[in-house]
């Protein structure tokens, strides 16, 4: 198993526990073993790269443990969120966006509220709050529309609130959607359209909608083949850092090593966007050929943090893979916790 495969493992917290059920029984875990998990992942060392990995541990742990054991579910995520790690904080997010669970819309809402937050961290919220789905988040994602000075949360919350209209209107004539194929809660549906050159025009077209834009971008995700993903790695050029971040979190989803130049001169360039080079940082670990771990190397200790820690995981990882050891064995491990003060 690989590295991109494990990294889809952790960055899909609804699917986890379904694929790992039948040999670890997550349902099974002690208190005292999610507990550890979760202090790990919220211990102040965490810009160790474990902490991230970890905090996806704790979500599933804490989540489909027995209904019999209280555990603060909701506690320690809303902890996460505010983590001094702007790359923590904001993965915590999307972990709580990718399980759907309304009992985090409150701390979500709060997140998205507090302009002191990372515009990479509120931007997460939103795109959360969206995954979820529910009506109730309609006030707030239209306030911030107006009102976040960052454009990359201003068009998050454009995009929340179109899929929440489209999920409603799915509903009501087609029941459910169908799940991606992927494995992830996506911000829009793919198009339905078949036609790679017409995808491509809507995907490139700055005057389009996000949400349009975004739908073809997932349905050329979900279309695959070399046209698909050289019209993909040509929208890395759109004018929107928001849309260049998910066209680089797609591209790693593809695991495709035709787009590791475009990737790599994403991440090389010092102007763009951290949470732009962030995603290109992880969408290199998926690829993980020698040319994208040498690449993530020498970008270990770039000056921007948000970078070099996503760097440091990746390659953690990727370490961690060529050990042997799978991603379920964490389930059957207890971490050793070292208490480190605030």
């Amino acid at each position: 198993r690989n590295l991109a495969f494990n990294w889809i493992i952790l960055r899909s917290g609804k699917w986890v526990p379904e694929r790992i059920h039948s040999r670890h029984h997550p349902r099974r875990r002690s208190f005292s073993a999610i507990d550890c998990w979760t202090k790990t992942s919220l211990s102040r060392s965490a810009l160790e790269p474990f902490s991230l990995f970890a905090t996806f541990v704790a979500f599933v742990l804490a989540t489909h443990s027995s209904p019999c054991i209280c555990i603060p579910r909701l506690e320690w995520k809303v902890q996460a969120t505010r983590d001094p790690s702007n790359l923590l904080a904001h993965e915590a997010a999307f972990a709580l966006g990718q399980m759907q669970d309304s009992d985090a819309i409150p701390a979500l809402q709060k997140v998205l509220n507090d302009l002191s937050l990372h515009p990479i961290v509120r931007h997460e919220a939103a795109e959360a709050l969206g995954a979820i789905g529910s009506e109730a988040t309609i006030d707030l994602l239209r306030k911030s529309l107006v009102t976040d000075p960052a454009p990359e949360v201003q068009e998050t919350c454009e995009l929340a609130l179109s899929r929440i209209e489209e999920l409603k209107n799915h509903q009501h004539a087609d029941g459910p959607a169908e799940p991606s194929p992927f494995l992830s809660v996506d911000p829009a549906a793919p198009a339905s359209c078949s036609s790679v050159d017409k995808l491509r025009e809507v995907l490139l077209d700055e005057e389009k909608s996000m949400y349009e834009r975004y739908a073809s971008l997932f349905a050329l995700r979900n279309h695959g083949g070399e046209k698909a993903i050289a019209a993909i790695i040509d929208s890395l050029g759109a004018k929107s850092a928001l849309m260049r971040h998910e066209v680089a979190y797609v591209l790693g989803q593809l695991q495709n090593k035709a787009a590791s130049d475009a990737l790599s001169k994403t991440l090389k360039d010092i102007n763009e966007h951290p949470m732009v080079r962030h995603e290109a940082a992880e969408a290199l670990g998926s690829i993980a050929d020698d040319q994208c771990v040498a690449l993530l190397k020498e970008f270990v200790n770039d000056p921007e943090p948000i970078v070099s820690q996503s760097c440091e995981v990746a390659l953690s990882m990727l370490e961690f893979e060529r050990s042997g050891k799978s991603f379920e064995y964490l389930f059957t491990q207890t971490p050793q916790v070292e208490e480190v003060s605030s």
